[in-house]
């Protein structure tokens, strides 16, 4: 390997825009190919694409496969899909360049439990290419599994994790908010979330991180889902919402050990919401209750979290990895 990362980013929404704009800002990682299947950005320069400012002499590829064996890169950042069953044959053509990766699907940050075969899978593919796997990001991958399993370690005993995360979607991107169905009607709303095509997708995997990090075996998980219902119109930045409809959305997920309530995450993320603010809450010893007020902006840390963790996904050892064996540390 060279003195600098050599990265390719595969997959350039909003999310892969931002963190190829990260990627080429640090002096440990250099780009060398870029990957998406939009027609609108096949062919122009990954500068113009990403928002660099400048143009980078390096044009957005649609062919992955062609792309991936030229550029020989030492990690791929993949950012295309929430669903591990999707991003499967993404991954595997990846690993068979020997590339690592680091990637932001949500079903991948702790899939152990919840898609055994697939993880199982994966594990041999990445060990038998000697490579890395991690998915990482702001929620799932720290807020709300990550950084609440840390501050345990401070616990000589854990009765209970509960962790809350409120955020104002008027300030995120306009697919995140679209994603927590601002704007619809509370009919809409649920026909939607039904469809699966609202609500955070991850806070299954940040329950089974949690649970595993203390030891606990789950013997059941619940997820509930709730519109959040604006009192009054609001205007945000791409959004307008009329009274009485959608503004976000109110999620939480129980995670229970033998019978008993041990885990409990609470996300809210609406246009308009007043408090915005991250806590985790510990019943133990001793009893700990940390909490950020104003909350963590989602889009700068999840570019961040991304890109601290490439230098660390490439010099782990091969295998399906989480942030439990990959310090969050900046780079």
């Amino acid at each position: 390997m060279t003195s600098q990362i050599k990265v390719v980013t595969f997959g350039l929404g909003p999310v892969g825009c931002a963190i190829a704009c990260e990627v080429g800002r640090r002096k440990g990682c250099r780009i060398v190919g870029a990957i998406d299947n939009d027609p609108e950005k096949v062919g122009r320069d990954l500068g113009e694409v990403a928002g660099f400012g400048s143009k980078l002499g390096l044009s957005v590829r649609a062919d992955s496969e062609a792309a991936l064996r030229e550029a020989d890169a030492d990690l791929v950042v993949l950012a295309t899909t929430s669903s591990l069953e999707k991003i499967r044959p993404q991954l595997l053509e990846i690993l068979a360049t020997g590339a690592n990766v680091v990637t932001t699907c949500e079903e991948l940050s702790y899939p152990w439990s919840a898609q055994p075969d697939l993880s199982a899978e994966l594990d041999e593919a990445a060990r038998r290419a000697g490579s890395s796997i991690l998915s990482t990001g702001v929620n799932p991958g720290f807020m709300m599994d990550y950084l609440p399993s840390m501050v345990s370690g401070l616990c000589r005993d854990v009765e209970t994790i509960r962790v809350e995360r409120y955020m104002d979607a008027g300030i995120r991107r306009e697919v995140f908010q679209q994603k927590v169905g601002a704007g619809l009607s509370v009919e809409g709303f649920a026909k939607a979330a039904e469809s699966g095509v609202v609500g955070h997708v991850g806070l299954r995997e940040s329950i089974h991180m949690i649970a595993h990090s203390v030891g606990w075996t789950l013997s059941n998980l619940e997820i509930e889902l709730e519109p959040v219902i604006a009192r009054e119109a609001i205007d945000a930045t791409s959004t307008h919402i009329e009274k009485g409809a959608v503004s976000g959305v109110d999620q939480i997920a129980r995670g229970f050990v033998e019978g008993r309530e041990r885990i409990v995450l609470k996300f809210v993320a609406a246009v308009g919401e007043e408090a915005p603010r991250d806590r985790v809450l510990i019943e133990g010893t001793p009893r700990i209750d940390l909490k950020i007020d104003g909350g963590v902006h989602g889009d700068l840390a999840t570019c961040n979290v991304v890109v601290n963790s490439i230098p660390k996904v490439v010099r782990a050892a091969p295998g399906l990895r989480t942030m439990l064996d990959v310090s969050a540390a900046a780079a």
